[in-house]
């Protein structure tokens, strides 16, 4: 019997197997058993993992660690130990995964899989959730993925993908998950005409260029494009944006105004520092973001009393004038600001008795203002050791 299944192919061995009672349960549509055959060919586990220690091609594929069936088909395959800490697997994904006709689900742990996407993966019609995250896959994301209406997650984190996000991708009308972080991927950001898309995180690329105006939708809740090069205003972005709870947008070439309305929308962490942000910074209401961080851009003005009530606020680093409202001091003495961060603007004055003691759990920094300082604080140690601004700077502010 060994000797006659050693000279036949996948598929008849497979039919000989289940003639003679020897495979069981056998239901599996031979061009998915191939598909599963090719797959485990190209891959293998990392030392200390034994994922495919299960996958024995004489019993039901079915029943081999995930691999899930709906009838005769495979409708998920999650590759590789979910557990944390798993080493994962290495390898390429071969191209006959695309035979999997019927897959709704396809997952890989993190690892060391290596290789392009295969662009079979464009005949996977059916698929909703894709996530391929924290392993080497290198070249371009494949355009023929926008053929894949039904995808709903797009997760390709931590990769070493290279070239555009596809023009395509951004077509697919079921999306609500875009995860591409952690990449080296150029060009724009493409319009998502999805109305679903709710996280859209994209940092830690080469992306530039401006945002479109109408390319990100309403529901949008977590948005993250820090760490590009992205530039063009905002103004006419995110004043739409009204379901977001998270945005970070530091570490870019942003320019322009920052919208008032955006310090309105039930967001836990603002991040826009380190970017060109210009002009007066006016909420329409009190800001009750948590954290907002403002620091090291061009924005100028007075400070709103409206972020008295934001928990951790960082303004260092910017054009800042006139007076430190009052409210700031009030809210500060009681313990309601945890960090408050001033240092590095023009700001002539704060009224803040000097014997005051600031609580521990709060932090304060004024240094290097146009004022004497009232009281000695601890700054952090990229704030310098110059306690005021030098006056000639200050009158030439002024003038």
């Amino acid at each position: 019997m060994k000797v006659l299944l050693g000279r036949m192919n996948a598929v008849a061995r497979w039919v000989l197997l289940l003639q003679c009672g020897l495979l069981a349960h056998a239901m599996l549509n031979p061009i998915d058993f191939l598909a599963l055959q090719s797959i485990r060919k190209g891959l293998n586990d990392l030392p200390g993992s034994s994922y495919f220690a299960s996958w024995d091609f004489t019993s039901d594929p079915c029943n081999f660690a995930g691999v899930y069936c709906d009838g005769d088909r495979v409708i998920a395959l999650n590759l590789g130990d979910p557990r944390a800490g798993s080493p994962g697997l290495t390898g390429r994904i071969d191209p006959a995964i695309g035979k999997l006709s019927a897959l709704a689900e396809l997952t890989i742990v993190p690892g060391r899989i290596y290789g392009t996407l295969p662009h079979t993966l464009s005949q996977l019609k059916y698929l909703r959730f894709l996530a391929i995250s924290r392993n080497f896959i290198s070249g371009e994301i494949p355009a023929g993925l926008g053929q894949l209406r039904g995808l709903q997650t797009l997760d390709l984190s931590f990769n070493q993908l290279t070239g555009s996000i596809p023009f395509s991708i951004g077509t697919l009308p079921a999306l609500s998950n875009v995860i591409l972080c952690h990449n080296k991927l150029t060009g724009s950001v493409p319009p998502f005409v999805s109305q679903t898309l709710t996280r859209l995180d994209l940092k830690h690329n080469d992306l530039s260029g401006s945002l479109p105006p109408l390319g990100l939708p309403p529901s949008l809740q977590y948005l993250s494009l820090s760490w590009n090069r992205l530039s063009g205003t905002v103004d006419r972005v995110l004043p739409r944006l009204n379901q977001l709870n998270y945005v970070d947008l530091s570490m870019n070439q942003f320019t322009g105004c920052i919208p008032g309305n955006l310090f309105s929308f039930p967001i836990s962490s603002l991040q826009l520092q380190r970017n060109q942000f210009t002009g007066p910074v006016q909420p329409v209401d009190q800001v009750t973001i948590p954290t907002v961080d403002l620091s090291f851009n061009r924005l100028s003005g007075e400070i709103s009393p409206m972020f008295s009530t934001v928990q951790s606020l960082y303004l260092n680093n910017n054009r800042f004038t006139g007076q430190v409202p009052g409210s700031f001091v009030d809210r500060l003495l009681a313990a309601n600001i945890q960090i408050l961060y001033l240092q590095h603007n023009f700001l002539t004055g704060i009224e803040i008795n000097p014997t005051v003691e600031i609580p521990l759990s709060s932090s304060l920094c004024l240094q290097y203002n146009c004022m004497v300082l009232p009281i000695q604080t601890p700054c952090p140690l990229k704030a310098g050791t110059e306690k005021s601004r030098p006056t000639s700077q200050c009158i030439e502010w002024r003038g």
